[in-house]
């Protein structure tokens, strides 16, 4: 890691209102040089370049500060978190919040650990599993403050994976680049069937990228029916 590189990323978070101790920016590092080297043998993310991690992993999953209040003890839940994002960062962030890193490949969820233990983060865990299945279990469902997402599924199909785990009251934020307005209007039906209320479309730009959250907020219970089998809220989206 060159000084060039450790001035560029304190300088875009500082861009972006952040001034992290200098254990916060090793954490950072820390995980970047971990997801580099895991990334030979495993198929993590097909951005390497540290300048680009910043931006497009590190700062884009920080960027929820925008749309929600991190700055109390929130039990979040990261759905479909992959290589760690958002999550990690959030973690490194605001270390208060009680973070749950969900996956379906344990190969994932072994690289998280090994991130989470090196890093000394506590209040985080990594769970093996599949939404639709995770969502039964009566330890998780309808049990978190927030439910994150930076998953490509569209939108009504993302909210029946995601909804069942947040409490009545609590939000669903998904993590969208593009056009959004046409998916979101056409995910109201779904989110109302699920016990959810579109809330906000929020649009901002991160650097050169088109970026935007679709906040939906939990208004009463998600019926017993949902999420369905596997495979079928992607093959029939309500």
């Amino acid at each position: 890691m060159t000084q060039d590189q450790l001035s560029y990323m304190e300088d875009q978070f500082e861009k972006e209102g952040f001034v992290f101790s200098e254990d916060q920016k090793r954490m950072f590092v820390t995980f970047y040089e971990m997801l580099i080297e895991k990334n030979k043998v495993m198929n993590l993310t097909g951005i390497t370049e540290f300048k680009d991690v910043v931006t497009k992993h590190f700062l884009d999953s920080l960027s929820l500060r925008r749309v929600a209040d991190l700055s109390r003890p929130l039990s979040v839940l990261d759905l479909g978190t992959g290589a760690g994002f958002p999550g990690i960062p959030l973690k490194i962030a605001f270390p208060h919040l009680k973070i749950t890193l969900m996956d379906s490949l344990q190969k994932r969820i072994r690289f998280l650990e090994e991130v989470t233990d090196t890093l000394g983060l506590s209040g985080i865990k990594a769970v093996h599993g599949r939404a639709e299945e995770c969502a039964r279990n009566p330890s998780f469902r309808e049990a978190f403050d927030l439910c994150v997402s930076r998953a490509v599924a569209n939108l009504a199909v993302l909210e029946e994976y995601c909804l069942p785990f947040v409490k009545t009251g609590g939000l669903s934020i998904a993590y969208k680049s593009g056009s959004i307005d046409e998916e979101a209007n056409e995910a109201k039906r779904a989110c109302s069937l699920l016990g959810g209320k579109l809330q906000k479309v929020y649009k901002f730009d991160l650097g050169e990228t088109k970026r935007s959250f679709i906040l939906v907020q939990k208004v009463k219970k998600t019926p017993d029916l949902y999420p369905r089998k596997a495979g079928t809220p992607s093959k029939m989206p309500l």
